[in-house]
């Protein structure tokens, strides 16, 4: 199985990828599944501000359209900063399971929580009934 690290490391590779003309602020993410398959995305960035979509969600997008929706870890990386999900994205994460572990860095290391940890009380599906 991939190590933290690893996974880390192709969401930095994913960032290479990222599409941000305006921000210059380049993220990469990388999705393990329990099936041992690895989706990466990066951000997308638009004129239209509110258009632009994160690499978490980007990443988690590839794996459910490939019906692949049992999420075990995501890691998030982007150069020279520490940098956790946003709130949009622990949303979007905590959809697949509050057991998901992210990686990113925090401090200058490279860290991992689970999403229950990060978006404690989330919104979910139980809510909805």
């Amino acid at each position: 199985m991939l190590s933290d690290n690893q996974l880390y490391a192709k969401a930095k590779t994913a960032s290479q990828n990222a599409y941000a003309p305006y921000s210059q602020f380049k993220v990469g993410a990388a999705v393990l599944t329990e099936s041992g398959s690895i989706y990466s995305g990066c951000n997308v960035e638009n004129a239209s501000y509110g258009n632009a979509i994160c690499a978490e969600r980007v990443a988690i997008a590839k794996a459910v359209s490939e019906g692949d929706r049992n999420i075990r870890s995501i890691a998030v990386y982007t150069e020279g900063k520490d940098l956790s999900p946003c709130g949009i994205c622990r949303q979007f994460i905590s959809e697949f399971g509050s057991k998901i572990t992210v990686i990113y860095r925090s401090s200058g290391q490279i860290i991992a929580k689970e999403i229950s940890d990060l978006l404690p009380d989330s919104f979910s599906k139980k809510d909805l009934r």
